[in-house]
């Protein structure tokens, strides 16, 4: 941006709060901590649109997301989606599932937006992240969590398959096809040592309070970096992650 240009204006969202913290990083959080922070219609919209907005402003280089209140997040908010899923138009199955079909790819727009995004995203969890949580901490850039964190792949206790990203992005985050398998089938807990020892996360802090800084101080460290260079390595390591090595080399330098 130019010198002396005024900062841009940042939109206000129900279930968001985005706030400048340091030159170049916002801070995006979850903000319905009364409702544990569950994933409500209007949040999974307002995920494209915030995302959307970060991507085009240039006055930022790093994002950082966390959960405000006890947790990061409860999940799904099954009544609000429920209704969602239950008032699907059509006149007969092929026509619903059809448009089953189109919410469902909406719905995991709303976290692929954060790979689309070219600026990094690093993800602080404190206390629980169930379901669509995961979901979301997998399609970002960089994790980290706090002792008391825990992550649940809880879908299968609802009846339901993962269906917005855990399932295609955690297998290539930890490493272990077994693994995954074992949290997606059985929606056991993984607590914060585990996450860590498997690669979901790549620290660990005491508290919420510890955490957040961590995640902001590198924030600003990568803000502090070239943006040009930091946005296209992005780039090329998500294209480098579901490509072949020979792709990857011919992309780099297409």
């Amino acid at each position: 941006m130019a010198t002396g240009a005024a900062e841009p204006q940042h939109r206000s969202f129900e279930t968001l709060r985005v706030t400048p913290v340091q030159k170049h990083v916002l801070h995006v959080e979850l903000n319905r901590p009364e409702k544990r922070n569950a994933m409500n219609i209007a949040f999974w919209r307002e995920m494209v649109e915030c995302f959307q907005d970060i991507s085009q402003d240039s006055s930022c280089h790093a994002v950082v997301i966390s959960g405000a209140g006890p947790i990061f997040t409860a999940g799904i908010d099954l009544v609000d989606m429920g209704n969602d899923f239950m008032m699907v138009d059509g006149e007969d199955t092929a026509r619903k599932a059809w448009q089953l079909q189109q919410k469902i790819r909406a719905y995991q727009e709303s976290f692929t937006v954060l790979e689309k995004c070219p600026k990094p995203v690093i993800v602080a969890v404190h206390g629980a992240c169930i379901g669509g949580g995961v979901d979301l901490v997998c399609a970002c850039d960089i994790r980290y969590c706090s002792q008391d964190a825990w992550f649940q792949v809880k879908e299968v206790d609802i009846g339901l398959a993962a269906d917005v990203g855990t399932l295609q992005r955690l297998p290539k985050i930890v490493g272990s096809q077994s693994l995954v398998n074992e949290l997606a089938f059985t929606a056991r807990k993984m607590m914060a040592p585990e996450a860590q020892s498997c690669g979901l996360v790549s620290r660990v802090f005491p508290d919420k309070a510890a955490l957040l800084q961590g995640a902001l101080d590198l924030a600003a460290s990568i803000a502090a970096r070239s943006p040009v260079a930091v946005q296209g390595t992005k780039v090329n390591l998500l294209y480098s992650r579901d490509h072949p090595v020979p792709d990857s080399l011919r992309f780099m330098v297409s």
